[in-house]
């Protein structure tokens, strides 16, 4: 495994970290457990991030800019979709 397969698979792995930390929030009784998951989650969204920039600093990840037409084409989508 070379050190770009290693960087995806880290961030493949913190991903399905935070979607736990966040299931398991949403559904903990406990609120002091809660506000641990919390906490896990929001280190999980840093380490993301940190994982992605890092991926993208070395040219591992790259991301398209949205045009501005597609933007506001989701934003009208999905604020159509919110109740009033």
């Amino acid at each position: 495994m070379n050190d770009q397969e290693r960087m995806a698979d880290f961030l493949t792995m913190e991903k399905k970290l935070g979607s736990n930390y966040d299931l398991f929030a949403s559904e903990c009784v406990n609120l002091a457990l809660r506000n641990e998951f919390i906490k896990s989650l929001t280190q999980s969204h840093a380490t993301q991030t940190e994982l992605f920039q890092a991926a993208q600093s070395r040219g591992w990840y790259q991301v398209e800019q949205a045009q501005q037409d597609k933007i506001t084409q989701a934003k009208t989508k999905f604020s159509a979709q919110i109740p009033q």
